[in-house]
């Protein structure tokens, strides 16, 4: 229940942040939340590609985070 929790709160935050860095605003809670969750799934797809292992909460953040910035780079140029 806690590690699902704390899941959640990774994927929101990794949304938000995302957003800000490539656009400069939030795009909303549920938003955000689909993206990180979209973004933790693409950046571990990366990292496993590069032999990369993300350990804890924050190198699980990163990892979501650059999975989600690549999910929002693909949706710009699909635009």
């Amino acid at each position: 229940m806690l590690t699902t929790v704390i899941g959640l709160l990774t994927g929101i935050l990794a949304g938000f942040i995302a957003s800000k860095l490539q656009s400069g605003s939030g795009k909303g809670l549920l938003i955000n939340l689909f993206l990180g969750v979209i973004g933790s799934v693409v950046g571990g797809w990366v990292y496993n590609l590069l032999g990369l292992t993300a350990n804890g909460f924050l190198g699980t953040l990163v990892c979501a985070v650059i999975g989600a910035l690549i999910v929002l780079w693909v949706v710009s140029k699909i635009k």
